[in-house]
C-alpha cells in the first residue's frame, strides 16, 4: 500500500509537472500550500516552505524532460506508424523509457524528500487524509 501510494503520487506530480489540470490523480495539487491540509497535518510554515523548496527545486527539470519526452514519443508515434526498422524503433522505444525512468526516479526522490521533512506522525496522518482523499475522488468519478 506504502509503494502504491508513492505511485499515485507521483503520477499526480506528473500532471503538476506537465502544467495539466489533475483528473482522477491523487493530490494533483500543491497539498502543502492548502490550509485545511495544514491544519490536518499540524504543518507548520517552516515545513510547508521546506516543501515547496523541494518542490520548486525539481519540478523545473521535470516540466523540461517531461517537453523530451513528449517529443521523443512523438519520434516514435511516427516511426511506428511509418513501419521503421525494427531495430531503429527499439532504439528509440529505449530513449523513451530511459526518459521517463528518469523522471520517476526524480519523482520518486522528491517525494521522499518532501515527506523527510514531515515527522512520522505527520506522515501517518498524511496516509490517512490520501487514501480519504483518494475515496472521496473515486466516488466523484463514478458517478
Amino acid at each position: 500500500m506504502k509503494f502504491r501510494w508513492l505511485s499515485v503520487a507521483a503520477a499526480a506530480l506528473v500532471v503538476l509537472a506537465a502544467g495539466a489540470p489533475a483528473h482522477g490523480q491523487s493530490f494533483g495539487f500543491p497539498w502543502w500550500k492548502d490550509a485545511q491540509f495544514q491544519r490536518d497535518l499540524s504543518l507548520t510554515q517552516d515545513q510547508s516552505a521546506k516543501i515547496d523548496a523541494v518542490f520548486q527545486q525539481v519540478i523545473p527539470g521535470l516540466r523540461q524532460r517531461k517537453t523530451e519526452l513528449d517529443a521523443q514519443e512523438e519520434v516514435l508515434s511516427h516511426m511506428i506508424a511509418n513501419n521503421e526498422n525494427e531495430a531503429l524503433v527499439t532504439r528509440q522505444v529505449d530513449k523513451v523509457e530511459t526518459i521517463r525512468a528518469e523522471m520517476n526516479k526524480t519523482r520518486t526522490l522528491m517525494l521522499l524528500h518532501m515527506r523527510q521533512v514531515l515527522s512520522p506522525e505527520q506522515r501517518k496522518k498524511l496516509n490517512k487524509l490520501h487514501e480519504q482523499w483518494e475515496k472521496d475522488h473515486r466516488r466523484e468519478h463514478a458517478e
